[in-house]
Order: C-alpha cells, then sequence, then structure tokens
C-alpha cells in the first residue's frame, strides 16, 4: 500500500510517500516501524507499549486522530495519509510537544484534595462512578480534534477534572468547578473529541455535565 507522511526537518513541512508490504492483521504503527527499519531510518515517531495503553503513537490517520498501534492498515483507503496531530507545536515529523498539554491539565489539579485525614473506605458503587475516567490515557486525540482546544483547556483536562470531582475522598470538587468556570464555555459541542476517543469516554458528554455543575455552583458563591 502506498503511504504518504508528512514530514518536518525543523525548517520546512513536506510530504514524502512509501509503498510499504502489507500483510494480515498490520497495524498502522508496524508500516511505520517498517519504513524506519528499510526505507527511510530518519522517519521520526513516538511510541511504546504497542497495546493502546500509553497513547504514544497518537497521529492523524486519514485526517482522524487515532492510535497507530491500533488501526488496522486493511481497514484504511489508499493512499494512507499520515500526519502529526492538530494544536501541537511540531518537533520532527510525526512528533509533537506535549508540554503545553500537560501544563494544561496541571490547571485543574488532577489530584485528590483532602484537608481531613485517615483511613479512606470506597464502597464499589463509589468507584464506579469515576473509574471509566481513569482510563485515559493522555494520547493527545482529543485535543487534535476539538475546533477550539488551542482557546481553552480542551477536553482531556476537563475529563481529568471530572474524574476527581466525581471520587468520593476528594474534597476539591469546588475549587475545581470555580477553575473551570473560567474554561468550560468555549465548547461548540462539535463532539469530535468523543467521536475519536480510543477509550469511549465522551468527553463531550462530560463537558455538559461539569458545565450545569458549575452553574449550581456559581449561584452559591
Amino acid at each position: 500500500m502506498r503511504f504518504k507522511i508528512r514530514r518536518f526537518d525543523g525548517e520546512r513541512s513536506y510530504w514524502q510517500e512509501f509503498d510499504v508490504p502489507v500483510k494480515r492483521g498490520m497495524t498502522v504503527l508496524e508500516a511505520l516501524y517498517y519504513i524506519k527499519e528499510n526505507l527511510d531510518p530518519t522517519l521520526s515517531f513516538r511510541a511504546s507499549c504497542r497495546m493502546g495503553v500509553c497513547g504514544s503513537c497518537a497521529v492523524r490517520i486519514n485526517g482522524k486522530p487515532r492510535l497507530a498501534c491500533e488501526t488496522q492498515v486493511s481497514k484504511l483507503k489508499e493512499p494512507v495519509k499520515i500526519e502529526p496531530l492538530k494544536n501541537f507545536n511540531v518537533i520532527r515529523d510525526l512528533v509533537t510537544d506535549f508540554e503545553g498539554f500537560f501544563k494544561k491539565h496541571e490547571i485543574v489539579k488532577p489530584y485528590l484534595i483532602r484537608k481531613s485525614e485517615g483511613e479512606i473506605r470506597q464502597t464499589p458503587e463509589q468507584l464506579k462512578r469515576y473509574y471509566i475516567y481513569t482510563l485515559c490515557i493522555k494520547c493527545g486525540a482529543c485535543m487534535s480534534a476539538c475546533p477550539v482546544a488551542k482557546n481553552c483547556l480542551g477536553p482531556m483536562p476537563v475529563v481529568s477534572a471530572y474524574r476527581f470531582n466525581e471520587d468520593s475522598r476528594d474534597e476539591g470538587k469546588e475549587e475545581r468547578l470555580k477553575i473551570l468556570s473560567d474554561h468550560i464555555w468555549h465548547c461548540h459541542f462539535v463532539a469530535e473529541c468523543s467521536e475519536v476517543c480510543p477509550k469511549d469516554l465522551n468527553p463531550a458528554e462530560v463537558i455538559q455535565k461539569l458545565r450545569l455543575e458549575v452553574l449550581k455552583f456559581s449561584m452559591r458563591w
């Protein structure tokens, strides 16, 4: 199959094409490794676990942010276009800079906030309220798909805030809602973030839930 990859050498951006022999079950990540090992050793991309756990290999594949390790080549139209994630500065080829991404994450205080001390017990029902949101792998796919991510926190930090707000052990919900009150209204509800999330966390729904909570709490401030 023909692969068309957007390259960046630090100064200029350009497209380069490669012909890759494809076998049954081959993923886009395997194709990238084939190119690097057999056709062009200068190709740069980020990858680690190859199991959809680390989120490192997220790129745009035929225009949509996806995990390269989970995307089957056989299900794609030719030529397969691979580009770096949108809304991120490109370092080289498919490698993007996540520094700003994690700085946005820090803003929502993504950790347990507690004033009280002692043993903290939690029922299975309480765990179930937030557990799915702990599965976020910080791949950046939702941020890449979001049309307004450059002007606000973006979906990932909002999902992280919701995860801790729903945790029965946390006492920082109101503090986070005050922070979110300055950021939660930029969303146009395009819902592309939910469409591309590899863990099906539905960030668009979370944003709507938090908007309602911010409104309720703002009446008390």
